[in-house]
């Protein structure tokens, strides 16, 4: 087993978490496909892959192909190394059916929900998003459909009532590495059969666009505060006030308040937060973030800027 020759694809600091567990557990993988180097950051410098950046660390051969489906000799390349197996995790690229095809044990994938629920490129917001009381992993064998294959192994997490799309992501990373090193050895001895998706229960997580960052004061502060939870620490829910865009990173509804305010009204603001009428019910904004400031608290907010009267969005 320790002979086995893994090929690992990631790109994201989600992927991370899996690659070192594969190196600690006696898997080092023969080669790592990763991203092209991106411009990143106000100087729009050339920026590795965090998965780029750790199989450097550990002297693992790079590749990193701008497509793997309209580059035939990045194709064969891949062929040539002749692997049992590859490991993908959110790797970001299209795998044609001779890069599936090309392992003697196919393409293995760390899907971050419950499959058949939310498959796609955003499954953590998504699950955020529809107010979602679980999620977790799944080990998929991969084919030619999004996220259709059948799944290995499957493992399930709450999701608390605060959770971010931070934390979530943080602590399905670490729970998916875990799930792939567990299901590893059934894989490669045949003893772990995958189990096919229910077709009529999918869901698709479509790419998160910056537009749905934007609150819409008419929807219920539930969905609002799910909003702001899914969106942190990207896009950033976000409102207008006095024309600028005002970032909120931490919001709290409290469906039982009662106002005859219009929707985005400043209804009361103090120390403990600003609370803004919503279709339904309120939201206490706690973190925020004005124009070319960093992230403050409501209360240090409030030292410099009086709400009285205004109506955001």
């Amino acid at each position: 087993m320790n002979r086995l020759k893994v090929i690992f694809a990631g790109t994201p600091e989600f992927a991370v978490p899996s690659l070192a567990a594969l190196i600690a557990s006696g898997f080092p993988p023969i080669a790592v496909y990763t991203q092209p180097d991106r411009p990143a950051g106000r100087g729009r410098k050339l920026q590795a892959s965090p998965v780029k950046r750790l199989a450097d660390k550990e002297s693992i051969p790079i590749l990193q192909p701008a497509s793997l489906r309209r580059d035939p000799e990045a194709i064969a390349r891949l062929q040539a190394l002749d692997a049992d197996l590859m490991v993908v995790v959110a790797y970001g690229l299209l795998l044609p059916p001779p890069v599936l095809e090309a392992p003697r044990l196919g393409c293995v994938n760390v899907h971050a929900s419950l499959l058949p629920r939310w498959r796609g490129a955003a499954p953590i917001q998504r699950a955020l998003l529809a107010g979602d009381d679980r999620t977790g992993i799944c080990i998929m064998a991969m084919e030619a459909g999004l996220d259709t294959g059948p799944v290995y192994h499957r493992v399930t997490t709450p999701i608390a009532a605060r959770e971010t799309g931070a934390s979530l992501h943080d602590r399905l990373a670490t729970l998916g590495a875990q799930a792939l090193i567990d299901a590893l050895p059934g894989i490669i001895d045949g003893s772990r059969l995958p189990e096919p998706q229910d077709e009529g229960e999918a869901t698709y997580a479509h790419k998160i666009a910056k537009e749905e960052a934007l609150i819409d004061w008419s929807q219920p502060a539930q969905a609002i505060e799910r909003q702001v939870r899914a969106f942190n620490p990207w896009p950033v829910a976000q409102t207008r006030l006095d024309e600028a865009a005002l970032r909120i990173w931490d919001a709290e509804a409290d469906p039982a308040v009662t106002t005859m305010a219009p929707p985005g009204s400043v209804i009361a603001a103090d120390r403990s937060g600003i609370a803004v009428a919503t279709a339904s019910g309120a939201l206490r904004v706690t973190l925020l973030q004005p124009p070319g400031r960093r992230p403050m608290s409501a209360a240090d907010f409030l030292n410099a800027r009086h709400l009285d009267g205004v109506r955001l969005g």
